[in-house]
């Protein structure tokens, strides 16, 4: 039997030639524990009998609604299910992924608690772990370890905090900061940091409840907006038109990752006045027409500046915690005075 009454949260399922998982996908869904949702499912064109699938599910399922549409990409299918979305919440979800019974519950749970909270997130776990590279591995232990609004806001210019698929957000506050944007650069990422730059609130709910699927064919690993290089340029974007204002910028990293971040804030607006760096090599040269300085010339060129504001850009493994230690033992407060942004 159809439901027709309005739900309470609508999970929005874009679905593009996931013909071999979308049964999964929306079996967890219906195994839910929280009942008053709908799934609007948006099928981009699929040419793998997707929307067959769809259309086949909607007879056994009245809280499926499937939409079917020409294939023009992840933001416009996003958009198009947003603009039918009815529920006060919306939760976002992948049709190849896998949620746990108890996701929905905890989210609204989370959201109905705090209204303060705008994203409701929650801990991930990535499978079939035989296809999870090393470096995946180290990105999931790093999201799982942000939970609170400030550990994600803390680091929310090092990468997505937020996996998209985790996410239940309120459904008017999203559409006022306009949907999903086409920048060039991810989506998701795009949102997360309009979220941050006014001032929204993010959480997660401790315990992994989604089951995220990690494959070849993902857009994160072959679409260009989700380049190392599109990632630069959003958070560049950002930390010019947000933290930096009129600061005078600092650098730590002459390296290439300090190199490219730099390029990019400097097509911003933001020129770094100096980079700091340990290789002495470096240190006394210029880049990008500023000094390069050692870590013992900082605190005095700090003092001299103007508000002065220091972007971390290096990609080493455990070099962030190094830096940080070395900052605060210079005196310097993280979040007010510098900011790891690689």
């Amino acid at each position: 039997m159809r439901v027709t009454s309005t739900p309470r949260v609508s999970v929005l399922l874009p679905v593009y030639n996931a013909a071999a998982t979308l049964g999964q996908a929306l079996a967890s869904l219906w195994a839910q524990t929280y009942r008053d949702f709908e799934v609007v499912a948006v099928d981009d064109g699929s040419s793998d009998g997707s929307d067959a699938l769809l259309h086949q599910e909607v007879a056994s399922e009245g809280r499926l609604r499937p939409i079917c549409a020409d294939h023009l990409g992840l933001v416009p299918t996003l958009n198009h299910g947003l603009q039918s979305c009815r529920g006060e919440y919306v939760a976002r979800m992948d049709a190849d992924d896998i949620a746990r019974p108890d996701r929905l519950a905890r989210q609204v749970e989370l959201l109905d608690g705090d209204c303060g909270v705008s994203v409701a997130s929650c801990l991930v776990e990535s499978f079939p772990r035989q296809a999870v590279g090393e470096g995946f591995r180290v990105y999931e232990h790093w999201l799982n370890g942000l939970v609170t609004h400030e550990d994600i806001c803390r680091e929310i210019f090092i990468e997505s905090p937020i996996p998209h698929p985790t996410a239940a957000v309120r459904r008017q506050e999203l559409m006022a900061l306009g949907g999903y944007r086409d920048q060039g650069w991810p989506e998701d990422y795009d949102l997360w940091l309009r979220y941050h730059a006014a001032g929204r609130r993010f959480a997660k709910v401790p315990e992994v409840l989604l089951f995220w699927r990690e494959h070849e064919g993902r857009l994160t690993h072959t679409d260009s907006r989700y380049s190392v290089e599109s990632f630069l340029r959003a958070k560049a974007h950002f930390l010019a038109a947000g933290p930096l204002g009129s600061r005078e910028v600092f650098v730590w990293g002459a390296g290439k990752t300090g190199r490219r971040l730099s390029k990019h804030l400097i097509r911003e607006g933001a020129r770094p006045v100096a980079f700091v760096d340990i290789a002495p090599g470096k240190i006394g040269g210029a880049l990008r027409g500023s000094p390069v300085i050692g870590p013992d010339q900082l605190r005095q060129r700090w003092d001299q500046a103007a508000r002065p504001f220091l972007v971390v850009a290096v990609a080493s493994r455990g070099a962030r915690q190094l830096i940080r230690d070395a900052l605060v033992g210079m005196g310097l407060a993280e979040v007010e005075d510098y900011l790891c942004a690689a």
